[in-house]
């Protein structure tokens, strides 16, 4: 313990987080979740729990007029066979919702991952801490946004200061469902993936359940989702369907049906919008799978490539071209009787002149200059005019 400081050590609870759905008390601390035991306990995908363990969105919130600030963690980090070390989850600092700093813990347990085999390794490692100094001596609300792709056990708290709960502002709470693309995939860090700019610009408060590889119309998911208070909702649908060539046109159309049916249960007519797939130029006419090459994996690169047969769409298979269609005439069948529904096309987000100048670096997901591209292009649709516009959102 560093002696510079009079610290005083507060306890991590759900009263100081945000954007977390659920929270699970470990032997080490506090582990913030994005989905709800009883979901959890519904699925056995090692993918999807990884995914959802990982705090894209969440943040330790808290009004103090500490100075200097400490943060013990307990990361879960990801290695992948053959491939140079991922670097460390970044958390990032805001003060008064301005920048003020970032920081990274080494050590941790260590997830290793052979995508070859198709198999895993768990290594346990030791607890780190982050600090801040130097913040301005008076009261102040304080985020601290942890890593949105590495696990984080939250261990221990302490400020110079007495630490309480931010203040409720009062601001709409925005509820994001989505694939990897929404979780955050190659963002430069928790502030920077499209959902937190988006929110940023809106001036809402983010609950992000994008999952990497998880947005796949599961019912525990729509429950969450149900479950969750928000006052605005949006579902990004489609990609990772086809990824997993997990259904046919057949059972899309009713699982899409019944998704909504279950978020209109506990959100009876809050704003809904509907987004469908950005451009994803292997996917657009070609049925998933997507595999991995691995030709290039030494070097830090892998990329995707669609595995389907074109001619299967007539059995059925589907792509993003299909689900385009399906989602735009689904939500404008619907909408007659729910007025509150709505639709954006994915191509307004990140389309062909967005790939021709910001390209898929590994044909399936956006890079981080993308990513705040996306960010303030559904800021702009969405928020300023759209479906949450401050005025159509309170009729």
């Amino acid at each position: 313990m560093r002696t510079e400081h009079s610290w005083i050590t507060t306890p991590v609870t759900a009263s100081l987080l945000r954007g977390a759905v659920d929270v699970e008390y470990t032997e080490q601390g506090v582990l913030p979740h994005r989905l709800p035991a009883w979901a959890r306990a519904q699925c056995a995908d090692p993918q999807l729990a990884m995914a959802e363990s990982q705090p894209a969105g969440v943040r330790l919130a808290f009004r103090t007029r500490a100075t200097a600030l400490e943060l013990d963690t307990l990361p879960t980090k990801r290695a992948y066979v053959g491939a140079p070390p991922r670097p460390d989850g970044l958390y990032e600092l805001l003060v008064d919702g301005r920048p003020a700093g970032r920081a990274t813990v080494t050590g941790g347990n260590t997830l290793t991952v052979d995508m070859t085999a198709g198999t895993s390794e768990w290594t346990p490692g030791p607890s780190g801490t982050l600090r801040f100094t130097g913040l301005p001596d008076r009261p102040k609300d304080v985020e601290i946004w942890l890593p949105h792709n590495e696990t984080t056990e939250l261990v221990a708290l302490r400020t110079d200061a007495p630490v309480e709960p931010a203040v409720d502002r009062g601001r709409r709470v925005w509820l994001h469902h989505g694939s990897s693309i929404s979780h955050g995939s190659e963002a430069a860090g928790p502030t920077s993936t499209w959902p937190a700019v988006a929110a940023s610009l809106g001036g809402v408060e983010l609950v992000n359940l994008g999952l990497g590889g998880g947005a796949l119309l599961d019912p525990f998911t729509a429950r969450t989702l149900r479950d969750t208070p928000a006052d605005l909702i949006s579902v990004k649908l489609g990609i990772n369907v086809v990824n997993a060539d997990l259904m046919r046109l057949r059972a899309f159309g009713p699982a899409v049906h019944g998704f909504l049916d279950t978020i209109r249960e506990g959100h009876p007519t809050a704003p809904l919008l509907v987004v469908s797939p950005l451009l994803c130029p292997i996917h657009e006419d070609t049925p998933g799978p997507s595999g991995p090459d691995f030709s290039d994996i030494t070097e830090g690169r892998l990329r995707f490539r669609a595995m389907g047969d074109p001619a299967e769409r007539a059995a059925g298979k589907l792509t993003l071209t299909v689900i385009r269609d399906e989602l735009a005439a689904l939500v404008r069948r619907r909408a007659v009787d729910d007025p509150n529904l709505y639709h954006l096309d994915g191509r307004e987000l990140y389309g062909e002149a967005d790939y021709a100048e910001l390209p898929l670096p590994d044909e399936l997901h956006p890079d981080a200059a993308t990513h705040r591209r996306i960010g303030e292009r559904f800021a702009g649709l969405a928020f300023a005019r759209g479906a949450f516009a401050e005025a159509r959102a309170t009729v």
